[in-house]
């Protein structure tokens, strides 16, 4: 994870990204007990004008620094990435109001836990409804917040059927 950090770094320095944050099953194991995942998701921020290709320059990069691309994703150092331009409001605000966490002395942006427990909310598959709980058990972010930001991005009754089928029941 180290040199991923480094990797994600240096490309918003070098502005081949203007912002990153991690996210995803990834990001979640900051405020839950772990959990099972291929790869590592990354929300980014990609400069204008590339709209047809917005990953374009992130893929050139990895290129150049000797990273294979597999698929959707890059492998750097152990972990194959996929890189996922901010695509909504939410995922937006996300970005912007991330963690910034330490990992092995390399700082990392990190999704908090309430934009990630209302991602999962948005997404709607069992393993975000999953996510969502687990969230919630480690007390990583309450129902209120939640509730209050679904409210914001126009979420609010996915919100209710999920706490109706998996917290009033």
């Amino acid at each position: 994870m180290r040199e991923l950090a480094l990797a994600l770094n240096e490309m918003v320095r070098l502005g081949v990204v203007h912002n990153y944050a991690l996210f995803g099953a990834i990001a979640q194991m900051r405020y839950t007990e772990p959990v099972a995942t291929l790869d590592a998701d990354v929300l980014v921020a990609v400069p204008e004008g590339n709209s047809l290709d917005p990953l374009r320059h992130i893929y050139d990069h990895c290129r150049q620094r000797g990273w294979r691309v597999e698929g959707e994703a890059v492998r750097i150092g152990a972990w194959p990435t996929q890189f996922i331009p901010a695509f909504s409001a939410l995922t937006q605000e996300a970005m912007e109001q991330a963690e910034t966490a330490e990992f092995e002395g390399v700082p990392l942006r990190v999704v908090r836990a309430d934009h990630l427990a209302v991602i999962a909310l948005s997404v709607g598959r069992a393993k975000d409804f999953a996510r969502v709980l687990a969230l919630l058990e480690s007390d990583a972010v309450s129902r209120q917040t939640i509730a209050g930001l679904a409210e914001r991005h126009g979420l609010a009754v996915a919100w209710q059927r999920f706490e109706a089928r998996f917290l009033d029941g």
